[in-house]
Protein backbone atom coordinates (compact mmCIF):
# COMPACT_ATOMS: atom_id res chain seq x y z
CA UNK A 1 0.00 0.00 0.00
CA UNK A 2 1.41 3.40 -0.97
CA UNK A 3 2.14 6.04 1.66
CA UNK A 4 0.81 9.07 -0.23
CA UNK A 5 -2.80 10.12 0.32
CA UNK A 6 -2.62 13.72 -0.91
CA UNK A 7 -0.40 15.67 -3.32
CA UNK A 8 -0.17 19.33 -4.33
CA UNK A 9 0.39 19.80 -8.07
CA UNK A 10 1.78 23.02 -9.52
CA UNK A 11 0.79 23.93 -13.07
CA UNK A 12 1.22 27.66 -12.70
CA UNK A 13 1.67 28.89 -16.28
CA UNK A 14 -1.29 27.01 -17.75
CA UNK A 15 -4.43 25.49 -16.31
CA UNK A 16 -5.68 21.93 -16.83
CA UNK A 17 -9.09 23.54 -17.34
CA UNK A 18 -7.94 25.20 -20.59
CA UNK A 19 -8.57 23.78 -24.06
CA UNK A 20 -5.32 22.28 -25.45
CA UNK A 21 -4.13 23.33 -28.89
CA UNK A 22 -3.66 27.08 -28.55
CA UNK A 23 -1.81 29.65 -26.45
CA UNK A 24 0.27 27.84 -23.84
CA UNK A 25 -2.18 24.94 -23.57
CA UNK A 26 -1.05 21.63 -25.00
CA UNK A 27 -0.09 18.12 -24.04
CA UNK A 28 0.93 19.19 -20.54
CA UNK A 29 -2.64 20.32 -19.81
CA UNK A 30 -3.92 16.89 -20.83
CA UNK A 31 -1.20 15.23 -18.75
CA UNK A 32 -1.93 17.14 -15.54
CA UNK A 33 -5.70 16.69 -15.81
CA UNK A 34 -5.70 12.96 -16.55
CA UNK A 35 -2.90 12.13 -14.14
CA UNK A 36 -4.79 13.92 -11.36
CA UNK A 37 -8.03 12.07 -12.14
CA UNK A 38 -6.31 8.67 -12.16
CA UNK A 39 -4.40 9.45 -8.97
CA UNK A 40 -7.72 10.23 -7.32
CA UNK A 41 -9.13 6.93 -8.60
CA UNK A 42 -6.15 5.23 -6.95
CA UNK A 43 -6.89 6.91 -3.60
CA UNK A 44 -4.61 9.96 -3.81
CA UNK A 45 -6.35 13.34 -3.42
CA UNK A 46 -4.92 16.04 -5.73
CA UNK A 47 -4.92 19.82 -5.28
CA UNK A 48 -3.82 21.56 -8.49
CA UNK A 49 -2.54 25.14 -8.26
CA UNK A 50 -2.61 27.44 -11.27
CA UNK A 51 -2.36 31.21 -11.65
CA UNK A 52 -5.57 33.25 -11.76
CA UNK A 53 -5.80 35.04 -15.13
CA UNK A 54 -9.18 36.75 -14.63
CA UNK A 55 -10.87 38.30 -11.61
CA UNK A 56 -14.02 36.31 -12.42
CA UNK A 57 -12.32 32.94 -11.97
CA UNK A 58 -13.56 31.10 -8.86
CA UNK A 59 -11.15 30.33 -6.04
CA UNK A 60 -11.51 26.63 -6.79
CA UNK A 61 -13.09 24.25 -9.29
CA UNK A 62 -13.90 20.64 -8.45
CA UNK A 63 -12.79 18.35 -11.31
CA UNK A 64 -13.72 15.20 -9.39
CA UNK A 65 -14.56 14.36 -5.75
CA UNK A 66 -10.85 14.23 -4.86
CA UNK A 67 -9.42 16.61 -7.50
CA UNK A 68 -9.57 20.40 -6.99
CA UNK A 69 -8.12 23.15 -9.16
CA UNK A 70 -7.17 26.21 -7.07
CA UNK A 71 -6.70 29.63 -8.71
CA UNK A 72 -3.99 31.56 -6.87
CA UNK A 73 -3.55 35.31 -7.16
CA UNK A 74 -0.12 36.42 -8.34
CA UNK A 75 0.48 39.28 -10.74
CA UNK A 76 -2.22 40.85 -12.93
CA UNK A 77 -5.64 39.36 -13.65
CA UNK A 78 -4.65 38.62 -17.23
CA UNK A 79 -2.58 36.28 -19.33
CA UNK A 80 1.14 36.79 -18.81
CA UNK A 81 3.72 35.64 -21.32
CA UNK A 82 5.97 32.78 -20.26
CA UNK A 83 8.89 35.20 -20.58
CA UNK A 84 7.39 37.45 -17.89
CA UNK A 85 6.33 34.67 -15.51
CA UNK A 86 9.74 34.27 -13.80
CA UNK A 87 9.18 37.69 -12.17
CA UNK A 88 6.16 36.19 -10.38
CA UNK A 89 7.84 33.03 -9.03
CA UNK A 90 8.25 34.29 -5.45
CA UNK A 91 4.71 35.68 -5.38
CA UNK A 92 3.28 32.42 -6.75
CA UNK A 93 5.27 30.38 -4.22
CA UNK A 94 3.97 32.52 -1.36
CA UNK A 95 0.38 32.08 -2.53
CA UNK A 96 0.68 28.32 -3.00
CA UNK A 97 2.42 27.84 0.35
CA UNK A 98 -0.32 29.75 2.17
CA UNK A 99 -3.08 27.78 0.47
CA UNK A 100 -1.48 24.37 1.09
CA UNK A 101 -0.98 25.28 4.76
CA UNK A 102 -4.65 26.22 5.03
CA UNK A 103 -5.93 22.87 3.71
CA UNK A 104 -7.88 20.75 6.17
CA UNK A 105 -8.21 16.99 6.38
CA UNK A 106 -5.57 14.63 4.98
CA UNK A 107 -2.21 16.48 4.81
CA UNK A 108 -0.25 17.01 1.60
CA UNK A 109 2.82 14.76 1.53
CA UNK A 110 4.46 15.67 -1.81
CA UNK A 111 4.72 18.70 -4.09
CA UNK A 112 4.65 17.77 -7.81
CA UNK A 113 5.61 20.61 -10.17
CA UNK A 114 5.16 20.69 -13.95
CA UNK A 115 7.36 22.79 -16.29
CA UNK A 116 10.27 24.90 -15.13
CA UNK A 117 8.38 27.96 -13.82
CA UNK A 118 6.35 25.72 -11.52
CA UNK A 119 9.53 23.88 -10.59
CA UNK A 120 11.22 27.06 -9.42
CA UNK A 121 8.17 27.96 -7.33
CA UNK A 122 7.97 24.34 -6.19
CA UNK A 123 11.47 24.47 -4.72
CA UNK A 124 10.42 27.39 -2.52
CA UNK A 125 7.10 25.79 -1.54
CA UNK A 126 8.72 22.45 -0.68
CA UNK A 127 11.37 24.17 1.45
CA UNK A 128 8.84 26.30 3.35
CA UNK A 129 6.52 23.37 4.04
CA UNK A 130 9.31 20.81 4.59
CA UNK A 131 7.98 18.51 1.87
CA UNK A 132 9.70 16.53 -0.91
CA UNK A 133 9.51 17.84 -4.47
CA UNK A 134 8.84 15.70 -7.54
CA UNK A 135 9.24 17.50 -10.85
CA UNK A 136 8.24 16.75 -14.45
CA UNK A 137 10.05 18.88 -17.04
CA UNK A 138 7.72 18.26 -20.04
CA UNK A 139 10.21 20.14 -22.23
CA UNK A 140 13.80 21.26 -21.59
CA UNK A 141 15.51 24.42 -22.78
CA UNK A 142 18.87 22.84 -23.61
CA UNK A 143 17.18 20.08 -25.59
CA UNK A 144 14.98 22.56 -27.49
CA UNK A 145 18.00 24.76 -28.22
CA UNK A 146 19.95 21.71 -29.43
CA UNK A 147 17.21 21.03 -32.02
CA UNK A 148 16.41 24.70 -32.70
CA UNK A 149 14.68 25.19 -36.09
CA UNK A 150 15.89 27.97 -38.36
CA UNK A 151 14.17 31.23 -37.48
CA UNK A 152 13.21 30.13 -33.96
CA UNK A 153 14.44 32.14 -30.96
CA UNK A 154 16.56 30.19 -28.48
CA UNK A 155 15.18 29.53 -25.01
CA UNK A 156 16.49 32.20 -22.58
CA UNK A 157 19.36 31.71 -20.18
CA UNK A 158 17.10 32.28 -17.17
CA UNK A 159 15.18 29.13 -18.11
CA UNK A 160 18.36 27.11 -18.64
CA UNK A 161 19.66 28.20 -15.23
CA UNK A 162 16.28 27.54 -13.62
CA UNK A 163 16.11 24.00 -14.99
CA UNK A 164 19.65 23.34 -13.81
CA UNK A 165 18.62 24.47 -10.33
CA UNK A 166 15.52 22.24 -10.40
CA UNK A 167 17.52 19.16 -11.40
CA UNK A 168 19.85 19.78 -8.47
CA UNK A 169 17.12 20.55 -5.94
CA UNK A 170 14.22 18.20 -6.75
CA UNK A 171 13.89 15.04 -4.68
CA UNK A 172 12.69 13.05 -7.72
CA UNK A 173 12.66 13.86 -11.43
CA UNK A 174 9.94 12.22 -13.52
CA UNK A 175 10.88 11.69 -17.19
CA UNK A 176 8.47 10.63 -19.94
CA UNK A 177 10.92 8.25 -21.62
CA UNK A 178 14.35 6.70 -21.17
CA UNK A 179 15.52 9.14 -23.87
CA UNK A 180 14.37 12.08 -21.74
CA UNK A 181 16.04 10.56 -18.69
CA UNK A 182 19.29 10.36 -20.68
CA UNK A 183 18.87 14.02 -21.69
CA UNK A 184 18.48 15.00 -18.02
CA UNK A 185 21.75 13.25 -17.29
CA UNK A 186 23.61 14.53 -20.36
CA UNK A 187 22.43 18.14 -20.46
CA UNK A 188 21.85 18.84 -16.75
CA UNK A 189 24.09 16.34 -14.90
CA UNK A 190 21.01 14.66 -13.44
CA UNK A 191 21.66 11.67 -11.19
CA UNK A 192 20.25 8.46 -12.69
CA UNK A 193 19.15 7.17 -9.28
CA UNK A 194 16.89 10.20 -8.79
CA UNK A 195 15.12 9.90 -12.16
CA UNK A 196 11.93 7.86 -12.60
CA UNK A 197 10.70 7.03 -16.12
CA UNK A 198 6.90 7.27 -16.32
CA UNK A 199 5.21 7.19 -19.73
CA UNK A 200 2.19 9.46 -20.26
CA UNK A 201 -1.11 7.78 -20.98
CA UNK A 202 -4.06 8.06 -23.31
CA UNK A 203 -7.79 8.11 -22.54
CA UNK A 204 -8.74 4.78 -24.12
CA UNK A 205 -12.44 5.39 -23.45
CA UNK A 206 -12.41 8.37 -25.84
CA UNK A 207 -9.56 7.60 -28.23
CA UNK A 208 -10.49 4.25 -29.75
CA UNK A 209 -11.13 2.78 -33.20
CA UNK A 210 -14.60 3.26 -34.70
CA UNK A 211 -16.21 3.56 -38.13
CA UNK A 212 -13.70 5.54 -40.20
CA UNK A 213 -16.14 6.19 -43.05
CA UNK A 214 -18.66 7.62 -40.61
CA UNK A 215 -16.08 10.02 -39.17
CA UNK A 216 -15.08 11.16 -42.66
CA UNK A 217 -18.70 11.70 -43.62
CA UNK A 218 -19.43 13.62 -40.41
CA UNK A 219 -16.48 15.93 -41.02
CA UNK A 220 -16.98 16.42 -44.75
CA UNK A 221 -13.94 14.49 -45.99
CA UNK A 222 -14.80 13.30 -49.49
CA UNK A 223 -14.30 9.62 -50.38
CA UNK A 224 -10.98 8.98 -52.09
CA UNK A 225 -9.19 11.99 -50.62
CA UNK A 226 -5.97 11.18 -48.79
CA UNK A 227 -6.50 12.98 -45.49
CA UNK A 228 -3.56 14.14 -43.35
CA UNK A 229 -4.33 15.64 -39.92
CA UNK A 230 -2.15 17.84 -37.71
CA UNK A 231 -3.27 18.66 -34.15
CA UNK A 232 -1.42 21.06 -31.88
CA UNK A 233 -0.30 24.64 -31.38
CA UNK A 234 0.39 26.45 -34.64
CA UNK A 235 4.02 27.35 -34.03
CA UNK A 236 7.33 26.69 -35.77
CA UNK A 237 8.42 24.21 -33.09
CA UNK A 238 5.46 21.94 -33.94
CA UNK A 239 6.23 22.16 -37.67
CA UNK A 240 2.91 22.59 -39.52
CA UNK A 241 4.80 24.59 -42.18
CA UNK A 242 6.77 21.42 -42.98
CA UNK A 243 3.50 19.79 -44.03
CA UNK A 244 2.53 22.80 -46.17
CA UNK A 245 5.86 22.60 -48.02
CA UNK A 246 5.50 18.82 -48.38
CA UNK A 247 1.99 19.30 -49.80
CA UNK A 248 3.34 21.79 -52.35
CA UNK A 249 5.94 19.23 -53.46
CA UNK A 250 3.34 16.49 -53.74
CA UNK A 251 1.08 18.70 -55.85
CA UNK A 252 3.94 19.11 -58.34
CA UNK A 253 5.38 15.58 -58.26
CA UNK A 254 2.34 13.47 -57.37
CA UNK A 255 -0.76 15.13 -58.80
CA UNK A 256 -2.44 11.70 -58.65
CA UNK A 257 -2.68 12.03 -54.84
CA UNK A 258 -5.96 13.77 -54.00
CA UNK A 259 -4.55 15.35 -50.85
CA UNK A 260 -6.46 17.02 -48.03
CA UNK A 261 -4.72 18.50 -44.99
CA UNK A 262 -6.47 19.58 -41.81
CA UNK A 263 -4.72 21.67 -39.16
CA UNK A 264 -6.42 21.70 -35.74
CA UNK A 265 -4.99 24.36 -33.45
CA UNK A 266 -4.29 28.02 -32.77
CA UNK A 267 -1.26 30.28 -32.45
CA UNK A 268 0.83 30.13 -29.32
CA UNK A 269 0.67 33.37 -27.30
CA UNK A 270 2.09 36.33 -29.22
CA UNK A 271 3.76 34.08 -31.80
CA UNK A 272 3.65 35.79 -35.23
CA UNK A 273 3.70 32.42 -37.00
CA UNK A 274 1.08 32.77 -39.75
CA UNK A 275 0.13 29.35 -41.10
CA UNK A 276 -2.87 30.69 -43.03
CA UNK A 277 -0.59 33.01 -45.01
CA UNK A 278 1.84 30.16 -45.74
CA UNK A 279 -1.03 28.07 -47.10
CA UNK A 280 -2.30 30.98 -49.20
CA UNK A 281 1.18 31.83 -50.55
CA UNK A 282 1.64 28.18 -51.57
CA UNK A 283 -1.69 28.20 -53.41
CA UNK A 284 -2.99 25.36 -51.26
CA UNK A 285 -6.28 26.79 -49.98
CA UNK A 286 -8.16 23.99 -51.78
CA UNK A 287 -5.95 21.40 -50.09
CA UNK A 288 -5.31 22.68 -46.55
CA UNK A 289 -7.73 24.05 -43.96
CA UNK A 290 -7.30 25.37 -40.41
CA UNK A 291 -9.79 24.67 -37.63
CA UNK A 292 -9.73 25.82 -33.99
CA UNK A 293 -8.79 23.38 -31.21
CA UNK A 294 -11.54 20.90 -30.33
CA UNK A 295 -12.48 18.79 -27.34
CA UNK A 296 -11.42 15.16 -26.91
CA UNK A 297 -14.48 13.48 -28.48
CA UNK A 298 -14.35 15.63 -31.62
CA UNK A 299 -10.57 15.31 -31.77
CA UNK A 300 -10.92 11.53 -31.77
CA UNK A 301 -13.35 11.85 -34.69
CA UNK A 302 -10.77 13.91 -36.64
CA UNK A 303 -8.10 11.29 -35.94
CA UNK A 304 -10.40 8.56 -37.23
CA UNK A 305 -11.18 10.59 -40.35
CA UNK A 306 -7.47 10.72 -41.20
CA UNK A 307 -5.47 8.31 -43.32
CA UNK A 308 -2.40 9.61 -41.49
CA UNK A 309 -1.77 11.89 -38.51
CA UNK A 310 1.44 13.94 -38.80
CA UNK A 311 3.67 15.14 -35.94
CA UNK A 312 6.54 17.12 -37.53
CA UNK A 313 7.88 18.61 -34.26
CA UNK A 314 11.51 19.63 -33.90
CA UNK A 315 11.44 18.70 -30.19
CA UNK A 316 8.91 16.64 -28.26
CA UNK A 317 9.25 15.16 -24.78
CA UNK A 318 6.75 12.45 -25.70
CA UNK A 319 3.99 13.30 -28.20
CA UNK A 320 0.51 12.68 -26.82
CA UNK A 321 -1.04 13.48 -30.22
CA UNK A 322 0.82 10.53 -31.72
CA UNK A 323 -0.46 8.22 -29.01
CA UNK A 324 -4.05 9.47 -29.20
CA UNK A 325 -4.12 9.06 -32.99
CA UNK A 326 -2.78 5.51 -32.79
CA UNK A 327 -5.37 4.64 -30.13
CA UNK A 328 -7.96 5.59 -32.77
CA UNK A 329 -6.39 3.14 -35.21
CA UNK A 330 -4.65 5.75 -37.37
CA UNK A 331 -0.95 5.42 -38.32
CA UNK A 332 1.36 8.32 -37.52
CA UNK A 333 4.24 9.98 -39.32
CA UNK A 334 6.52 11.72 -36.79
CA UNK A 335 9.94 13.26 -36.54
CA UNK A 336 12.53 10.88 -35.11
CA UNK A 337 13.28 13.12 -32.15
CA UNK A 338 12.83 13.22 -28.36
CA UNK A 339 10.13 10.90 -27.05
CA UNK A 340 8.45 10.30 -30.42
CA UNK A 341 10.41 7.07 -31.09
CA UNK A 342 8.80 5.75 -27.89
CA UNK A 343 5.34 6.96 -28.89
CA UNK A 344 5.54 5.57 -32.45
CA UNK A 345 6.82 2.10 -33.40
CA UNK A 346 8.67 2.80 -36.66
CA UNK A 347 7.50 0.57 -39.49
CA UNK A 348 4.81 -1.06 -37.35
CA UNK A 349 2.43 1.69 -36.20
CA UNK A 350 3.75 4.51 -38.38
CA UNK A 351 6.89 6.05 -39.80
CA UNK A 352 9.67 8.10 -38.21
CA UNK A 353 11.28 10.75 -40.41
CA UNK A 354 14.87 11.91 -39.90
CA UNK A 355 14.56 15.67 -39.58
CA UNK A 356 12.03 18.04 -41.11
CA UNK A 357 13.02 18.15 -44.76
CA UNK A 358 9.81 18.70 -46.79
CA UNK A 359 11.18 16.23 -49.36
CA UNK A 360 11.45 13.45 -46.77
CA UNK A 361 8.02 14.27 -45.38
CA UNK A 362 6.48 14.29 -48.88
CA UNK A 363 8.07 10.88 -49.53
CA UNK A 364 6.71 9.48 -46.25
CA UNK A 365 3.18 10.72 -46.99
CA UNK A 366 3.36 9.33 -50.54
CA UNK A 367 4.58 5.94 -49.34
CA UNK A 368 1.64 5.48 -46.99
CA UNK A 369 -0.70 6.65 -49.74
CA UNK A 370 0.70 4.12 -52.20
CA UNK A 371 0.60 1.10 -49.90
CA UNK A 372 -2.95 1.03 -48.60
CA UNK A 373 -2.75 -2.49 -47.15
CA UNK A 374 0.38 -1.60 -45.19
CA UNK A 375 -1.35 1.53 -43.93
CA UNK A 376 -4.34 -0.52 -42.77
CA UNK A 377 -2.03 -3.02 -41.03
CA UNK A 378 -0.26 -0.14 -39.30
CA UNK A 379 -3.58 1.27 -38.12
CA UNK A 380 -4.59 -2.05 -36.55
CA UNK A 381 -1.17 -2.43 -34.91
CA UNK A 382 -1.34 1.17 -33.69
CA UNK A 383 -4.57 0.65 -31.74
CA UNK A 384 -3.12 -2.46 -30.06
CA UNK A 385 0.14 -0.63 -29.29
CA UNK A 386 -1.70 2.28 -27.63
CA UNK A 387 -3.64 -0.05 -25.31
CA UNK A 388 -0.55 -0.41 -23.10
CA UNK A 389 -0.54 3.35 -22.36
CA UNK A 390 -3.58 3.76 -20.11
CA UNK A 391 -3.49 6.64 -17.61
CA UNK A 392 -4.04 4.23 -14.70
CA UNK A 393 -0.57 2.80 -15.40
CA UNK A 394 0.89 6.32 -15.47
CA UNK A 395 -0.72 7.07 -12.10
CA UNK A 396 0.53 3.83 -10.51
CA UNK A 397 4.12 4.55 -11.60
CA UNK A 398 3.84 8.17 -10.44
CA UNK A 399 2.73 7.01 -6.98
CA UNK A 400 5.88 4.85 -6.80
CA UNK A 401 7.91 7.98 -7.58
CA UNK A 402 6.09 9.86 -4.80
CA UNK A 403 6.94 7.06 -2.35
CA UNK A 404 10.61 7.37 -3.31
CA UNK A 405 10.41 11.14 -2.87
CA UNK A 406 9.14 10.61 0.66
CA UNK A 407 11.83 8.02 1.34
CA UNK A 408 14.68 10.21 0.13
CA UNK A 409 13.38 13.58 1.28
CA UNK A 410 16.28 14.11 3.68
CA UNK A 411 19.02 12.11 1.96
CA UNK A 412 20.20 11.42 -1.55
CA UNK A 413 19.65 7.89 -2.92
CA UNK A 414 22.71 5.66 -3.20
CA UNK A 415 24.94 6.73 -6.09
CA UNK A 416 23.97 10.42 -6.06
Amino acid sequence: MHQIRRVAMLSLHTSPLEQPGGGDAGGMNVYVRHLALELAAAGVAVDIYTRRTAASQPDSVQLAPAVTVHHITAGPFSKVSKEALPELINEMADAVSAQVESLTGVPVKVIHSHYWVSGMAGILVAKRLDLPLAHTMHTMARVKNHHLPQGQTAEPGIRVDGEQHIVAAATRLIANTTAEAAELERHYDGCEQRIDVVSPGVDLKVFKPAFRDRSRQNLGIAPGRFHVVFAGRLQRLKGPHVLVKAAALLREERPDIDLAMTFLGARSGNDKYDLARLIDDAGLTSVASIHPPVGPAELADWYRSADVVAVPSSSESFGLVALEAQACGTPVIATNVGGLPRAVSDGRTGLLVEGRSPVLWANAIASLHDFGETRADMGRAASVFAESFGWEKTAAQTILSYDLALKYQYEAPPGC
